[in-house]
């Protein structure tokens, strides 16, 4: 599903204006951003957990040269679906 089809099925569901639902879903995935960058998680029950996870520096190999190199340290975006979330998935319900 693409974020246009997204947004056309929230504003089917919530009676809202395409722009209106637009601006909602924009909000949504500016305000998760917004928390992972400040460090905090955001927990939506049933659904999951975003969060952020630190990737340590390692050693690495550059796949043309074959010379050793430093893969940098990162914080990463993880997404752990809730149980409610998995359920649904797995039985193939299309009214979640």
């Amino acid at each position: 599903m693409l974020k246009t089809e997204l947004v056309a099925k929230v504003a089917n569901a919530a009676d809202l204006t395409p722009r209106q639902a637009n601006e909602c879903v924009d909000s949504f995935v500016e305000q998760v951003t917004n928390a992972l960058a400040r460090g905090e998680q955001v927990a939506l029950v049933g659904f999951g957990r975003f969060a952020i996870k630190h990737v340590a520096a390692r050693q690495g190999r550059n796949p043309q040269t074959g010379q050793p190199l430093t893969i940098a340290a990162r914080n990463s975006p993880t997404f752990k679906p809730g149980s409610q979330f998995k359920s649904a998935v797995a039985e193939g319900h299309n009214d979640v």
